[in-house]
């Protein structure tokens, strides 16, 4: 294998997402813009902040409480923010077990307090492992403090790792993140049709 080691996105590579599923559900919370404030493509300093850890879960909530009619309950927001999230492809979990066979697999997603719950929780229907096992180390964007797509959370990644940046290879769905890792020095692949990722490997 052409790599030393093999970093992955979470939503969209190795668990499926659905951003319009979150825009539908605030927008019959009563938020007719969300998708303005919240897309993949871009956010607004709200959710940069709570995927960086700055703020709290319950001053992410609250916040967005300012946007939903009065009487609104936190939960319904949560359940909104959480609707996004979907199911852990079985084939996904096969490709990870077969690589960490071959060489160094971590995991690198910009994420926050509320959603890990719930990814764990369908990576849990997936298998009796946990997400630990599948990686040699996972790196939450809210747990260390730093987002993508900077160039700052490829450095920290792979000098806290020792990772050779040239051999190292990154893996997303979403553009502006496969950007920052190029110009952090990273290979990478944009992941734009979920079948491309076997083919990567075969």
């Amino acid at each position: 294998m052409k790599y030393s080691a093999v970093i992955f996105d979470l939503g969209g590579v190795l668990i499926n997402l659905d951003y319009q599923k979150t825009i539908r559900s605030f927008q019959e919370l009563g938020v007719s813009n969300f998708e303005e404030m919240y897309n993949q493509a871009s956010q607004t300093n709200l959710f940069n902040d709570f995927e960086t850890g700055k703020i709290s879960t319950q001053r992410f909530v609250n916040a967005l409480l300012d946007f939903v009619p009065a009487g609104t309950s936190p939960n319904k927001i949560v359940q909104a923010w959480n609707s996004m999230i979907l199911d852990v492809p079985e084939d996904r979990l096969t490709l990870l077990h077969q690589l960490q066979k071959k060489l160094p697999v971590f995991l690198l997603s910009n994420t926050n307090s509320l959603h890990v719950p719930i990814v764990r929780r369908e990576w849990a229907k997936a298998t009796a492992l946990p997400m630990e096992a599948y990686f040699n180390k996972i790196y939450f964007s809210h747990e260390i403090y730093l987002r993508k797509p900077h160039k700052e959370i490829f450095d920290f990644v792979c000098f806290e790792q020792q990772l050779e940046k040239s051999s190292t290879l990154f893996i997303d769905d979403t553009l502006q993140h496969i950007e920052g890792a190029r110009l952090a020095g990273l290979q990478t692949f944009h992941l734009t049709n979920p079948a491309d990722l076997f083919q990567l490997f075969s």
